[in-house]
């Protein structure tokens, strides 16, 4: 599992330093800004790919004595880190854009190497977010899931600084490379802040919705839970942490109460990928219900 993590960060690697480089100097030579803010766009896509491949290194190692609950979220620390990265970027391509559209300094040499790069950069990109997004899903891992969406972002902007090319070329349209930078600036941010959000609502332990619900579905189909309550959910990188009370008939026994818990674990292991149960069981006695605070999560 760790090792097909790790290769397929390693080929994101590789590919983002090829992109980036291509870019760049097709850029400089034509100075597109469209091609530069792309390029720019992928050298940082490039450093989180590097983030991202150091971070599935280090998530999967086993928790240890100062790391109780494991290395997960070195993953999510990434993720903000990539948020940032991109968040830099797109201050450089609005202002660089917002210049050239006022002062009407644009020149721009298209060739056939502009648009060779561009189409490259696609497919590239095409190729790559969908091996990471298949190990991604498959491992629950966030930081291929946010390198994902790196190279998906940069479908979606080449495609439009294509577009620029081609309006600047056949059409005379000199503002259009301009444009098209802003427009790559646009999504660039709505990626930052879906990707910051997620991070920072992992970094800050929110619960997980749909892994409460879940166990919600699992506990009411146990008879023997006449009552449950302090129900919590944490993730951590791939891993989920849940835990929780469950109240049985004082008259079972420790051996019945003990396999109760063991099925109710199982199943939200099954359906919670690599999840850990912490069940605490209680008696459900007049006594014991006094000094309890209700505090279940609907």
């Amino acid at each position: 599992m760790v090792q097909e993590k790790k290769n397929v960060a390693l080929g994101s690697v590789i590919a983002a330093i090829f992109i980036t480089g291509f870019k760049l100097i097709i850029g400089l030579l034509t100075g597109s800004l469209g091609i530069i803010s792309e390029a720019l766009h992928s050298g940082l896509d490039m450093v989180a790919a590097i983030i991202t491949y150091f971070s599935v290194r280090v998530s999967d190692k086993p928790a240890d004595r100062e790391h109780n609950y494991g290395h997960g979220k070195v993953e999510n620390l990434s993720a903000l880190i990539e948020t940032i990265l991109l968040l830099v970027t797109c201050v450089w391509i609005i202002y660089e854009a917002i210049h050239r559209l006022t002062s009407g300094e644009t020149k721009i040499e298209v060739t056939a190497w502009s648009y060779i790069v561009v189409v490259c950069s696609i497919v590239i990109d095409y190729t790559r977010s969908r091996a990471l997004y298949r190990v991604a899903k498959k491992h629950n891992s966030q930081a291929l899931e946010a390198d994902a969406l790196h190279f998906s972002t940069d479908i979606w902007s080449s495609t439009v600084v294509l577009f620029g090319l081609i309006c600047y070329q056949f059409l005379g349209w000199y503002r259009a490379d301009s444009i098209a930078a802003l427009l790559v600036a646009v999504i660039v941010l709505y990626v930052s802040y879906q990707l910051g959000r997620k991070a920072i609502d992992v970094l800050l332990d929110k619960s997980p919705v749909n892994t409460t619900k879940t166990v919600h579905e699992i506990l009411k189909q146990h008879p023997e839970v006449l009552k449950y309550h302090g129900l919590k959910a944490r993730t951590a990188g791939a891993d989920t942490f849940i835990k929780f009370n469950v109240h049985f008939d004082p008259d079972l026994s420790l051996r019945e109460v003990h396999e109760v818990c063991d099925k109710i674990e199982a199943e939200i292991k099954k359906l919670v990928v690599r999840s850990e149960v912490y069940i605490h069981a209680e008696p459900e006695e007049i006594s014991h219900l006094e000094n309890e605070v209700n505090d279940d999560i609907v």
